[in-house]
């Protein structure tokens, strides 16, 4: 049953995901993680619920997804090998009634565990559901233009939104909610998780300032673009931040671009 579960779509899908991360550079060593919420009747076609491997706590309490189920990279894991041997490298668990711990029902096959992000996962999670009950995805990654454009550009968020919204015609249709920003902070605690869970009130990427980004969706491929999307603005930003500014996309072009596209821009960010 586990070979078959490999070989199952969401399954695949996230492992070529990873597989995209790792080859665009994003994701070096174990850099990066990824979580799926995966549908309870897309699960029970496969699996017994109430056969449980095991038992992991999570490190806080997510009462909030008791029930539900999600596909998550393991710690330690490098992205490269996701697609070579996705039952080591990934896991399937379910949030136990007590919230407070996770269920596996599939992975982590030699004795490991889920990402240690997990808890701003799922909290960011809990935000992105209050929002849009259709989000699935929240993605972390390490985009090199954009880990490099937060040692040289102001860590203000409306101010770092309108830079990237200038980069590039399709920014401010792909990304209107911005991108919110967060200073630098230590990685792997429950304080991160809480401060991208706040921000992800109000958007669907934050910024960890010299560290990488978080993005949500309702799909992988989704997530994956949003994030492809800031980078390749945050590139174009490096590129040409040290030259003399000849041309750019106005506030007033912007608004004409929203308003084709019927997107509702975020306040505050356009004169």
């Amino acid at each position: 049953m586990a070979e078959l579960f490999t070989n199952i779509g969401f399954v695949k899908e996230l492992a070529a995901t990873a597989d995209n991360m790792y080859r665009l550079g994003w994701d070096e060593r174990n850099g990066g993680n990824i979580s799926y919420l995966i549908p309870e009747e897309e699960v029970e076609r496969y699996f017994n619920p109430d056969h449980v491997l095991r038992t992991i706590p999570l490190g806080f309490d997510a009462k909030e997804l008791i029930g539900k189920y999600f596909l998550v990279t393991g710690t330690g894991k490098y992205f490269k090998n996701v697609s070579k041997d996705p039952e080591t490298n990934l896991g399937l668990f379910r949030i136990a009634k007590d919230g407070k711990t996770a269920e596996l029902l599939w992975g982590y096959a030699d004795g490991g565990k889920f990402t240690s992000e997990l808890p701003a996962h799922l909290m960011s999670h809990i935000q992105r559901l209050k929002v849009d009950p259709e989000n699935r995805v929240v993605m972390h990654t390490h985009p090199t233009n954009l880990l490099a454009m937060t040692y040289v550009h102001e860590l203000d968020s409306a101010k770092f939104t309108h830079t990237l919204w200038q980069m590039s015609t399709e920014c401010v249709v792909v990304f209107p909610d911005g991108v919110e920003v967060l200073p630098w902070m230590l990685c792997g605690t429950n304080s991160i998780g809480e401060a991208t869970a706040e921000k992800m009130k109000e958007s669907r990427v934050v910024v960890w300032a010299l560290h990488g980004i978080y993005g949500a969706g309702k799909t992988l491929d989704e997530t994956f673009g949003l994030i492809e999307t800031v980078e390749k603005a945050a590139q174009i930003y490096m590129l040409t931040a040290h030259l003399p500014r000849v041309n750019t996309i106005t506030d007033d072009q912007m608004k004409e671009l929203a308003n084709l596209f019927g997107v509702k821009v975020k306040n505050g960010i356009l004169r």
